[in-house]
């Protein structure tokens, strides 16, 4: 009942009255417990249960541990849809590094096209992906070592094939091997067993794409002699390496192009085909502009879309100017545009902060907003300026002092720093440090009430698939850990089979 929260604010001064009842009231509407997400392992169930004999490649050599655990969680919701709509083309919308479009085409064998309007970040893409074919070329020797290693040992019987494995993520591999153990050795009771181990490793390099690593070949192995039937097998295993590496060389394509809500990915990608849209931290109104790319398109049969940056947002309503041909970002639905309904830049920066990061210990960085609170005090007292389209980013981080860090905003704000000497600026900061504890009282506030405000972008945007006519089925998921990655909803949507 929202009466029991009436008493939150007073009726007359609008003044927060009851901290704690406030703070129950933003649990209360947040999104974790309105009721509106589905499970996602319910979904995982549906599209067909959960994944069997996929080879597990961890990603933790390659990222760290929050990317590494986004890109593992998606991907396998990723692959489960593109299954279900019987799509192979993926198309990664704000990819920037690559590292969900490369681990998509790898462990997937998707065909991943990854679009990112920074050329810097494309190009890092590619690097990248010179490099992890860089490492599995010295995985192939480092494996072939091993082999060489327990033939000389002459232990046929007791090699466990995990064993010759190095640590580089792959281990997994071996458990979904070993049943095939006995059945091996009875169908080839003479074979060597550092052949059978070189079989294995050929099988560990199959999960790359074909242009990855350089296959195995007799006069690579410094083995023993090989049966007929052992070269013939290897001879046609080569033959049909070469084959799908001229066929299918390269299953991750980086590209460079600004994405909006008109572009034609026809235009960007020459071979489009029935795909599925996927968006893994997509800033500000690329995340809505991915919906209305979606729905618009009829060869775009799912989309998984993880935003962020809500602050970026354009918002329809928060300026009096009247522009009809703009495509904003948020409201995206009927029903908030009918109310002409406004966030403000303020209540996005919000929705931004991470409560649950907070409520394991991880404060917020107060003495940065203490900067930042003292600085717009004196760029209002000092220069008169109250409105700036101009930002002074991560400042912070590079200062070595309060003073150092006026000075060099200043200059990103193209305000002349030479009439305000260092006494001045200390002056400030003397006269609010006192105050600082209300400043992470106030943060405090803003923390409790952000997911209430992400949860009204996110249910916008939902609400903006179920008003489409031709989306079968819509939904917000919880798809990881919010203390390693507080973006953590998914919207998803797969279109009706007709269309």
């Amino acid at each position: 009942d929202d009466d029991m929260f009436s008493n939150v604010f007073c009726e007359n001064s609008k003044k927060l009255i009851d901290v704690h009842l406030f703070a129950l009231a933003a649990k209360y509407y947040s999104l974790s417990n309105l009721g509106v997400c589905t499970p996602l392992q319910d979904v995982l169930e549906a599209l067909r249960g959960d994944s069997q004999g996929t080879t597990g490649i961890k990603t933790d050599e390659f990222m760290n541990n929050k990317k590494s655990h986004e890109v593992q969680v998606m991907s396998e919701l990723v692959d489960k849809i593109a299954n279900y709509c019987g799509v192979k083309q993926v198309i990664d919308i704000g990819s920037g590094k690559g590292y969900l479009s490369s681990f998509l085409s790898m462990q997937y064998n998707l065909k991943v096209y990854g679009i990112d309007s920074s050329n810097t970040n494309t190009n890092g893409a590619q690097e990248r992906n010179r490099k992890l074919k860089r490492h599995w070329r010295a995985y192939q020797s480092r494996a072939r070592a091993n082999v060489e290693s327990q033939s000389s040992l002459h232990c046929p019987d007791q090699v466990a094939i995990q064993d010759s494995l190095p640590s580089c993520g792959f281990t997994d591999i071996a458990a979904s091997e070993t049943s095939k153990q006995t059945e091996v050795d009875l169908m080839a009771p003479t074979r060597s067993d550092e052949s059978k181990l070189s079989e294995e490793v050929l099988a560990i390099l199959n999960v790359l794409p074909a242009d990855a690593v350089e296959v195995f070949s007799s006069s690579q192995c410094n083995c023993r002699e090989l049966c007929e039937e052992e070269k013939k097998r290897r001879k046609m295993a080569s033959l049909k390496a070469k084959a799908s590496k001229s066929s299918e060389s390269n299953l991750y394509f980086p590209l460079t192009s600004c994405i909006t809500a008109e572009t034609e990915l026809s235009d960007i990608i020459t071979d489009l085909e029935d795909c599925m849209l996927v968006g893994l931290h997509t800033c500000g109104n690329l995340a809505a502009n991915t919906l209305r790319i979606f729905t618009a398109k009829p060869e775009i049969k799912a989309v998984c879309s993880v935003g962020c940056c809500y602050h970026l947002l354009s918002e329809q309503f928060e300026n009096e100017e009247d522009c009809p041909e703009e495509v904003w970002g948020f409201p995206m639905c009927q029903y908030l545009k009918d109310k002409g309904w406004c966030c403000g830049r303020n209540a996005r920066m919000s929705a931004c902060l991470a409560l649950e990061r907070v409520a394991v210990g991880q404060m917020l960085p107060t003495e940065s907003l203490f900067y930042r609170a003292v600085l717009q005090v004196i760029i209002e007292e000092i220069y008169g300026v109250t409105k700036s389209d101009r930002h002074v980013g991560k400042t912070f981080s590079k200062s070595s002092s309060f003073v150092d860090y006026v000075r060099k905003s200043l200059k990103k704000l193209e305000l002349d720093d030479s009439k305000l000497p260092d006494s001045c600026i200390m002056d400030y900061y003397e006269k609010y440090k006192h105050r600082m504890n209300e400043l992470e009282a106030f943060n405090m506030l803003k923390v409790v009430l952000a997911p209430c405000i992400e949860v009204l972008i996110l249910l916008d945007r939902l609400c903006y698939l179920k008003e489409q006519d031709n989306i079968a089925w819509s939904g917000l998921l919880k798809l990881f850990d919010p203390v390693k990655s507080p973006r953590c909803y998914a919207v998803i949507a797969l279109k009706k089979q007709s269309c």
